[in-house]
């Protein structure tokens, strides 16, 4: 049996991936789907994040983003949902094939919320022009689909932008999906194909031989399998010596009647990123600020006022809508951004952690490497790398 430790959409992908294998597998976590799963936006964005520096990420977030449709799918027919209406999009170059799109004649994939509508990062000054001019010509060197846009060009596409937006990039492809319908969706999934889940907090892990065999619980007890994924994000470093670490993320959703915005809109406003992300059912998602905080997970007036403000700067009609919820959430960082997935290197202990902000686009990948689907990409996440730079 594989016991999954931790029930966030990685965890949860896993351990559902596993069982539709027809593999025996436990979950166990404290409060499935509550931890940064919960606080995320859910941007499935490989190209408008990528940075001159994360040439690998966006190798495994372009080939998780392709993977993302047919996972959709099958969660969708699991969790009793229907069809996502979504098919794999893009350019047919086998390495930078990115994007989704709606199948023909289908209705969005409401089920999960995923929508495929594009990101705009939009630009204020001049300087901020000539970032973004040099960010497409590195685009265009990797051969990703985006588009220069003129301050008019960007208004025609969202009416609601700032009339201070000069002008931004389109990545057509980029898309999106709500992380708690995903998480929701793989708890019923699992439940209907009957697997266990331990609603209790890992303490350690069971050694036996020099070989991993199960995990302890809180504030007693124990669950034994032939192995252990640990994808217990931001609290892996606690359980194994793996170099997670949390990086704290203050995240606000407004609601309104009329939705503001048709895709994901992202810029760089005093010097710090800000996106909003729009929802389905008229909830706009502004995030999220990144603290070396450690474990603090409280909800700041400071926080607040810089996502407001900068979003403001961006979409100035934001600040007539109605907050439904603030939340701060731990994303698990590593020292390299990279996650961190495969075998531990002691027998029975396999990793799935160190996602970051991308661990809901990175979850079919994720579960793709831990089932030997993905040999290749599987070198960039090794666990070994760490000790080899040791």
């Amino acid at each position: 049996m594989d016991v999954i430790v931790g029930g966030g959409v990685v965890g949860l992908s896993v351990a559902w991936r596993l069982a539709r294998e027809g593999r025996p597998v436990t979950v166990i976590d404290p409060a499935p789907g509550s931890g940064a799963s919960h606080a995320a936006a859910g941007m499935l964005a490989p190209v408008s994040e990528v940075t001159y520096t994360e040439a690998p990420l966006l190798r495994l977030g372009v080939a998780s983003l392709r993977r993302w449709p047919a996972f959709a799918a099958e969660l969708a027919a699991d969790a009793g949902l229907g069809t996502t209406g979504l098919e794999a999009g893009g350019q047919e170059s086998p390495e930078h094939a990115v994007g989704l799109r709606l199948a023909p004649g289908a209705p969005p994939g409401r089920g999960l919320d995923l929508r495929a509508d594009g990101t705009l990062d939009v630009a204020f000054g001049a300087d901020d022009l000539a970032a973004l001019e040099e960010l497409a010509a590195f685009m265009d060197k990797l051969g990703l689909p985006v588009e220069r846009l003129t301050g008019r060009e960007c208004r025609r596409l969202e009416p609601m932008l700032a009339p201070s937006v000069r002008g931004g990039l389109l990545a057509p492809d980029d898309a999106w999906v709500n992380p708690r319908r995903v998480t929701a969706a793989l708890l019923t999934a699992l439940e209907r194909r009957g697997v266990p889940l331990v609603r209790a907090r890992a303490t350690g892990l069971l050694h036996e031989d020099g070989a991993v065999v199960g995990v302890r619980l809180e504030p007693g007890g124990e669950v034994r399998g032939e192995r252990v994924v640990l994808a217990a994000g931001a609290w892996s470093g606690g359980l194994a010596d793996v170099p997670v670490r949390p990086v704290k993320g203050q995240i606000m959703r407004l609601r309104s009647p009329q939705p503001l915005l048709s895709r994901c809109v992202r810029g760089a406003v005093h010097g710090s990123s800000v996106y909003l992300v729009p929802r389905g059912d008229g909830e706009l998602v502004v995030g999220a600020t990144q603290e070396e905080m450690g474990f603090d997970t409280k909800v700041t007036a400071g926080g607040l006022y810089e996502l407001l403000r900068d979003a403001r700067e961006l979409v100035p009609g934001v600040t007539e809508l109605e907050v439904a919820d603030v939340v701060a959430g731990l994303r698990p960082g590593t020292p390299d951004n990279l996650p961190v997935i495969g075998p531990s290197g002691t027998p029975g202990l396999v990793y799935a952690t160190g996602h970051h902000r991308g661990g809901v686009l990175l979850a079919p990948l994720t579960t793709a490497i831990l089932l030997g689907e993905e040999s290749e990409l599987a070198a960039l996440c090794a666990p070994g790398r760490f000790r080899d730079l040791s």
